[in-house]
């Protein structure tokens, strides 16, 4: 009898080292080491800190970026206008760029003419020359983007039909199309897929991308999350909208091609001509700079010419 207790003790000892052997212990390693990556500590707080603040510098200079977060909510305008550009310049650089440009106009002005006013004149004029670049970049990106979104809400609607997310459709929209369009989805749905609540990254979606368009696709989505709908449904609607507001809008601009060109070449006419009087026979300028009615002429003319072309942006500036 104690024989065979031995054995059955022996055999029970043996399956159940051999099942610790090779079972157990095994998968008492693995979650161990699964808890040990779960515990391991990431980079230091400060180094986090630093990369986050490195992520939203307005200058490389540590020193020079404290002084204008002084004043971020002042230049919180210019920062989003170079993040609609498309640009990946800091506002550090724009402002120097901007500074750069204007004082060096200025002397150059100075110098060759003898004239502080119109120099200070030449400069503000040069020094509002990148943000006026910025502007053209932002104008050139959205109408891109204008022209890209409603095949990629075609291509959100179609994932749905298909049985997908709507974060699925973004995904896709980030992956398979070009830019501008497919970064800017791209970061949609990065913010809302590391943990921004969806809502959130839709606003902040319509205030990066600020046109009339991209707003009527935030309130849609929003409005069906809450109150429910056929989404695909609702944004094959959109992007039909958006295709018909588009052609719109071209007929328009062809329409108005004459009277914009028309409008060009009454602006850069007078600056040419004076530009190249200048060049050519500098003392017949002077003679118009050097007198107090002739810098009161060049003081309406500049008026006349400004107001003007005022007048002629609003006449060939068309809602559609």
């Amino acid at each position: 009898m104690a024989i065979v207790f031995v054995s059955f003790v022996a055999l029970l000892t043996g399956v159940l080292g051999v099942y610790w052997l090779f079972v157990v212990r095994p998968e008492a390693h693995a979650q161990q080491a699964f808890w040990r990556r779960l515990r391991m500590k990431g980079p230091s707080r400060e180094v986090r800190s630093k990369l986050l603040k490195q992520a939203q510098q307005l200058s490389a200079l540590p020193s020079l970026d404290a002084a204008l977060r002084r004043g971020e909510n002042t230049l919180r305008p210019l920062e989003l206008l170079i993040e609609q550009s498309g640009n990946r310049m800091t506002v550090a650089t724009f402002l120097l760029l901007s500074a750069t440009c204007g004082l060096a106009t200025m002397y150059l002005v100075v110098r060759f003419t003898g004239i502080f006013w119109l120099g200070f004149g030449g400069g503000a004029l040069a020094a509002s020359i990148p943000i006026s670049i910025l502007r053209f970049q932002r104008t050139g990106r959205m109408l891109k983007f204008e022209e890209q979104f409603p095949e990629g809400l075609a291509l959100i609607s179609r994932a749905l039909k298909a049985g997908h997310t709507f974060t699925t459709g973004l995904a896709m929209v980030a992956e398979e199309m070009p830019g501008p369009i497919g970064p800017e989805f791209k970061l949609l749905y990065d913010q809302q897929n590391y943990g921004m609540p969806l809502p959130d990254a839709l606003k902040d979606f319509a205030r990066r991308v600020w046109l009339l368009d991209a707003r009527f696709f935030v309130t849609a989505v929003m409005i069906q999350r809450e109150s429910g709908g056929n989404l695909s449904e609702i944004l094959d609607n959109i992007a039909t909208v958006i295709r018909d507001r588009f052609r719109v809008k071209r007929q328009i601009r062809v329409i108005s091609a004459h009277a914009r060109m028309t409008g060009f070449v009454l602006m850069g006419v007078p600056p040419a001509l004076a530009f190249m009087l200048f060049l050519i026979n500098p003392d017949h300028i002077k003679t118009l700079t050097g007198s107090t009615l002739g810098m009161r002429m060049i003081y309406a003319a500049i008026t006349m010419q400004i107001t003007g072309s005022l007048i002629i942006r609003k006449m060939v500036k068309l809602e559609y």
